[in-house]
């Protein structure tokens, strides 16, 4: 049987927002039919949008999106007390998650609102494993991955509302102020929220403001946090697919070894206005169903042992500090 596997990051949801889709659907890389193929036992489902008017809108259906999921025979609910299930049924697991905390409280929303909307979507969805307070561009709490803000006010005053609420806080779309800034201000406060980078790569192995700088990489494995490997060209290498192997080689070097999991990052690219970056993904590593061939490449490039932690063993551990 192929090794379970765990994604911590897809955008099934957000393609779920179009008309006339399903879940079956072999147009987007983490349909159910790659998922089953792939062995995907528990797949974390992002909320997304971008930092625009009417994120809220749009992040509140993607909620609802994900209620409506739980009402399909081949999903269920994983909620930190099955963890039986996700190795013994039949189903796949799903839990929520928030990229950009934009999707509840938009620029100009009244804080006080945007945590009744963030209630509104752990209602919905009956878990939120984590959240990333940013995406590509800069918004009220901080700084993106394409700017150099760091953690504003806001950003501070969201953290402080996350402290005893067992959800971990992404550092993947951060900009690397804000991600530091984030650290310190945990520090600080004597803060015990778990931290991790969902879908990113390294940035000695591959130069992407998206990838971690080594300074971070050395306090995600101090804490005790995940590295999602993420499958996008454009943060293993735009030309040399075996470059994914270069990226994990990397972790293990750095002592990451049980920190490193699976972020694929699986989205709809079919439309998506920057031609330049077409195609996203290598044909090697386009669908969830190459869980089964990375898994075989790992245990032979590293060891059996090894490739249990980063497709599971690892993302289980860290679920279980968070939610126990």
């Amino acid at each position: 049987m192929n090794e379970i596997n765990i994604d911590l990051h897809c955008d099934l949801l957000c393609y779920l927002l179009r008309s006339n889709v399903r879940i079956d659907d072999k147009e987007i890389g983490c349909s159910l039919p790659y998922l089953k193929e792939g062995n995907v036992k528990l797949q974390v489902m992002a909320i997304f949008t971008p930092t625009m008017k009417d994120s809220i809108h749009f992040g509140l259906k993607q909620s609802r999106i994900f209620t409506d999921l739980l009402g399909n025979k081949e999903f269920f609910l994983f909620n930190g007390s099955n963890y039986d299930e996700i190795e013994n049924s039949g189903q796949i697991g799903v839990v929520a998650s928030v990229e950009n905390a934009s999707s509840f409280c938009e620029e100009d929303t009244d804080l006080e609102a945007g945590f009744k909307n963030l209630e509104t979507i752990i209602r919905n969805t009956h878990k939120v494993l984590y959240i990333g307070i940013t995406h590509h561009t800069e918004n009220r709490f901080g700084g993106g991955n394409n700017s150099e803000a760091g953690l504003k006010n806001d950003g501070k005053v969201l953290i402080d509302y996350l402290a005893d609420k067992k959800i971990a806080i992404d550092l993947a779309h951060t900009s690397d102020q804000l991600a530091y800034d984030i650290l310190n201000y945990l520090d600080q406060r004597n803060y015990k929220i778990p931290v991790l980078t969902s879908h990113s790569n390294y940035r000695n192995v591959y130069e992407n403001p998206r990838n971690l700088p080594d300074e971070l990489v050395k306090e995600l494995i101090k804490r005790e946090g995940l590295i999602g490997i993420n499958f996008i060209k454009d943060y293993i290498d735009l030309k040399d697919p075996d470059r994914l192997y270069e990226h994990i080689r990397y972790g293990l070097d750095s002592g990451a070894e049980d920190v490193m999991a699976y972020g694929g990052d699986f989205f709809f690219d079919k439309d998506h206005p920057d031609r330049s970056r077409y195609p996203f993904f290598f044909d090697e590593f386009n669908n969830a169903s190459a869980y089964n061939s990375i898994n075989k490449r790992i245990t032979e490039e590293f060891s059996s042992n090894f490739m249990e932690k980063i497709s599971h063993k690892n993302a289980l551990n860290f679920i279980r500090k968070l939610w126990n």
